[in-house]
């Protein structure tokens, strides 16, 4: 297996040492640097190239944000993960607005990180149930006011030809329901391919159907467009 190169950005000394202690007993997670500002988390990631930068939000002068801004901006492909606290749901908004692939609760377990880690190396998003009830509110309110959207299509529904034509979307299958409503719980693919008895390649695959049949790109964008079609709900 490829070790996935990780680069730690925290501020407080006692919590980095945490975290790397933490993140060496995976084989599959390679350390290649660390910093404790934004600055210096800029001039290492040009150092060291990682594929996933685990960022904490509060940092001094320049934030988890402006980092995470400036670096999708020169690297669109790589992967921020944001350690934030339960009081700072509009900056984990800002940051998931700036490129962030998900975040992590301060004080995750070990497996949930390295988990978490894997899950946006593989291009998917990671949210807390913690904050996705806030964190959804956020994305939901700009849609208030607008007409609903049209009705799933029924296949078995006969089509008038008279009637004029509309775009419309394939609704989802009752297995991409319940995915897309377990991971608008906060679950990774391997939890929830757990809970279903699947494996994690078939959760992949059905979250791909998903992303086409709701035109979106990502998990925060599908689990969005879920709650404002009412097709799933918090």
């Amino acid at each position: 297996m490829d070790k996935i190169r990780v680069l730690v950005v925290e501020d407080q000394p006692k919590i980095l040492k945490n975290q790397l202690k933490l993140l060496a007993a995976y084989p599959e997670i390679d350390i290649v640097g660390t910093a404790v500002s934004g600055e210096a988390a800029l001039e290492e990631v040009e150092r060291c190239n990682p594929e996933v930068l685990l960022c904490d939000l509060g940092l001094p002068q320049m934030s988890g944000i402006d980092v995470t801004r400036e670096v999708k901006a020169k690297h669109p492909n790589m992967e921020i993960l944001i350690f934030t606290i339960f009081d700072e749901e509009d900056k984990v908004l800002e940051a998931i607005k700036a490129g962030a692939s998900g975040y992590l609760l301060k004080g995750a377990e070990a497996d949930k990180i390295v988990e978490s880690i894997k899950e946006v190396k593989s291009g998917g998003s990671v949210i807390q149930p913690n904050l996705a009830r806030s964190l959804l509110r956020h994305f939901r309110a700009p849609m208030e006011g607008q007409p609903p959207p049209p009705p799933p299509v029924d296949p078995a529904r006969p089509v008038d030809a008279n009637a004029p034509r509309q775009e419309t979307r394939r609704a989802l299958t009752e297995r991409e329901l319940e995915i897309l409503q377990i991971i608008a719980k906060g679950l990774s693919n391997n939890e929830a391919a757990k809970v279903l008895g699947l494996s994690k390649a078939t959760i992949r695959t059905h979250l791909e159907h998903i992303y086409q049949k709701l035109d979106v790109t990502n998990r925060v964008e599908a689990v969005t467009e879920g709650i404002r079609q009412g097709i799933i709900g918090l």
